[in-house]
């Protein structure tokens, strides 16, 4: 997930769409200072790094208020130009413009997602609709647009190269798509939506990560038996740190689930699940049901204005999906094999458990059978897999395939938003040249947003000057008591190389303009699920999954029963992530708004057939992907879109005969990461793989039928 999206998803600003338009450039082009340091250049070495030690809510509330005054006055430039209107003199400035904004939006973004206190979230409150009104004056300047409207309807005969005319494309067809078209009464009446969206996204975001703070506290030993001594710890440091005795289980995934897969106490599992389960959804004050209600109205209002069918039609005008029939008739092809995966697997755990399958129940005897059928105990992994050690790992595989170098920087070398934080210097290895820097934020806080993302605080572009990248990963691992190593799962080490698959896309880019730095929803998760695969790479095991005892590599027989059992659970992994696919798709794709989202969900997930002894993957009442902003609403299905493509990418590697294949690396650098969004991702999918993407490596890697 890139900065701006990340900002839109963390802190529900709609409104920095406006960045979109006047997105990040270098220095060299700014000429006017604000006089707030969060705001201005950012001082010190690599270019200038983001002062996180000067970070108050009162200095970021005011770098954002001067930020917006100084992007009113680069627009001011453009539209008060008297000469005709012409790339150098409309479009360059814009990409130039925005850099101050854009500087105290990224500092923004992160206290509001990653440090989450009260005073952060009463800014967010209170800056969000401002934002939000920033963004809409710009795309509703009628001269700015009539500008870029005639640039781009000039763009052959002034001689524009293809980036160029692509640039001018973009920008005009995005401001149409956003209501730049509209009449007066139009716009006012979009601009009223917006900022009323803006507030709903906060809303649902605090409410949910309110519910996310709840624990269920454990006081005897019993209640964890079955966990594995890591699991053990982690939840006895949860507790200590909270001054309690016995251990504490947190309201977030990455300690749910391990819960819910070994924990022996059936009772306590239905307790820990309900409570996971039922964020935002316990009729009290974090209840989000109105506020979704009041999300989707206002979306089905938006789409009407701007001439779309349904909000999915809107959204999906500018994916590679194009359309929702599309994206349906890709996620109904897997859905059915999934569900009678689901279904051989329910039979053969209740046979072993001698009871119906409960939700509750489902991970812990899934476990159970894969023990019994291939003699594989995730509890046998995890001694393989430390945090640290898979770090370097992922840092080797970016080394070995693009040549790039992560070098940690010794403590206090740059701010840090917090002291968790570990940063990266990253460069070329054959040239020596630096990249950019990678910001490690790995744990788990009060009022941090749960899951697992990726940001970058600068992106790359060369208009000005090679400008560097600043990116990070953020996790939600639980620490271990000090002096202990942090053992992760299989799964959470997947999640590490997807979210550093994100950062390498953004650290590898050699795009000119800024505004061509990003990729399409249903392509922007194709590099990150692709990097996942070196995971069970043997060079990557021999070196970095070495046992944290013994310091042996994983053995062979254990890989083989890891690759053995690679289907197995496919069922319970797709249905789980499918329906909550399927789910937003439907509720989104209709031109009245649904009003009772709980109703809504049932009756979904009737229609489709899903399993009851599983539960959606992201419940609506939680689904941050689609209510924290408009990024992934009626685009949750891009995850199974892009990997549609990662596994027919991982096949040329397979082809190659090694994961590391310098030339099918060079060509994937290339064509795929680097060029951003300057040419058709689709096109560019077919010069590097010379067809277009085949569905069938995907059935085939879940061990789904593929005819």
């Amino acid at each position: 997930m890139n900065r701006r999206q990340m900002i839109l998803t963390s802190a529900g600003v709609l409104a920095v769409s406006a960045c979109a338009t006047m997105p990040a450039a270098p220095g060299a082009a700014e000429t006017v200072l604000t006089g707030n340091p969060l705001a201005d250049p950012w001082p010190g070495p690599y270019q200038g790094v983001p002062p996180w030690d000067q970070v108050t809510p009162d200095l970021l509330r005011d770098a954002l208020n001067k930020g917006i005054e100084q992007m009113r006055a680069e627009v001011a430039v453009v539209v008060n130009n008297p000469e005709p209107a012409t790339f150098e003199n409309t479009i360059l400035p814009m990409e130039r413009g925005g850099q101050h904004i854009q500087r105290a939006g990224s500092i923004f973004g992160v206290m509001i997602g990653n440090i989450g206190s009260a005073d952060y979230q009463a800014l967010n409150r209170e800056m969000s609709p401002i934002l939000s009104a920033a963004s809409d004056e710009i795309t509703f300047n009628e001269v700015l647009f009539q500008r870029i409207q005639a640039v781009h309807e000039g763009a052959e005969a002034a001689g524009l190269s293809a980036e160029q005319r692509r640039l001018v494309e973009r920008e005009y067809e995005g401001l149409v798509r956003n209501g730049a078209a509209l009449n007066a009464a139009g716009k006012a009446e979009l601009g009223r939506i917006n900022q009323s969206l803006s507030t709903a996204f906060t809303n649902f975001q605090q409410k949910v990560v309110a519910d996310e703070q709840l624990f269920t506290h454990i006081a005897a030993e019993a209640g964890v038996a079955g966990l594995p001594d890591s699991n053990k710890s982690a939840a006895a440091e949860a507790a200590s740190s909270r001054d309690l005795s016995g251990y504490v289980i947190v309201n977030t995934r990455s300690a749910v689930d391990p819960f819910l897969t070994f924990a022996d106490d059936r009772g306590m599992r239905e307790q820990i699940w309900r409570k996971f389960v039922n964020r935002g959804d316990n009729g009290d004050a974090n209840d989000t049901n109105a506020t979704i209600a009041e999300i989707l109205r206002l979306r089905a209002e938006r789409a009407r204005l701007l001439g779309f069918e349904t909000h999915a039609h809107w959204r999906m005008q500018d994916t590679m999906a194009k359309t929702p029939e599309a994206a349906m008739e890709l996620m109904m092809r897997v859905w059915p094999p999934a569900v009678a995966r689901v279904g051989e697997e329910v039979a053969e755990m209740t046979r072993m458990a001698g009871h119906e399958i409960e939700p509750w129940d489902y991970l812990y005897y899934l476990e159970k059978v894969r023990k019994e059928r291939y003699d594989l105990d995730q509890n046998d992994l995890k001694p393989y897999f430390e945090l640290n050690s898979m770090k370097q790992g992922a840092f080797h595989m970016a080394e070995r395939l693009y040549g790039m170098v992560f070098t940690p920087l010794p403590d206090g070398t740059v701010p840090v938003f917090h002291p968790d934080v570990k940063v990266f210097e990253v460069t070329d290895k054959d040239s020596g040249e630096h990249i950019g820097l990678f910001y490690s934020d790995d744990f788990a806080r009060s009022g941090k947003r749960s899951g697992a993302w990726m940001t970058t605080y600068r992106s790359h572009s060369t208009i000005d000057g090679e400008r560097n990248v600043l990116a990070s990963n953020n996790n939600n691992f639980i620490k271990a008591p000090v002096g202990e190593p942090l053992l992760i799962s299989l799964d959470d080490t997947l999640t590490l190389f997807h979210e550093f698959g994100h950062a390498i896309h953004y650290l590898l880019s050699t795009v000119n303009y800024p505004s061509l730095g990003g990729t399409p929803r249903d392509f922007v998760e194709y590099p990150s699920q692709v990097h996942e695969k070196w995971v069970l790479t043997r060079p990557i095991l021999d070196r970095f999954a070495r046992h944290h005892e013994t310091g042996e590599a994983m053995p062979q027989a254990l890989l083989d029963k890891i690759e053995e059992s690679s289907t197995f659970a496919e069922g319970y992994h797709t249905v789980s992530y499918l329906s909550s696919a399927l789910v937003d798709m439907d509720l989104h794709n209709r031109s009245t708004a649904v009003t009772d989202p709980d109703a809504f969900e049932r009756e979904a997930l009737e229609r489709i057939g899903m399993p009851p002894q599983i539960v959606m993957r992201h419940r609506l009442p939680q689904f941050n992907h689609l209510f924290t902003s408009d990024a992934y609403s009626a685009g949750y299905y891009s995850y199974l879109w892009s990997e549609v493509m990662d596994a027919d990418t991982w096949a040329a590697f397979t082809e190659a005969g090694d994961p590391f294949d310098p030339d099918t690396a060079r060509r994937f650098k290339e064509i795929i990461l680097a060029p951003g969004n300057t040419t058709d991702r689709a096109e560019a999918y077919r010069q590097f793989r010379g067809r277009d993407p085949d569905v069938t490596a995907l059935l085939r890697t879940r061990g789904f039928p593929t005819s």
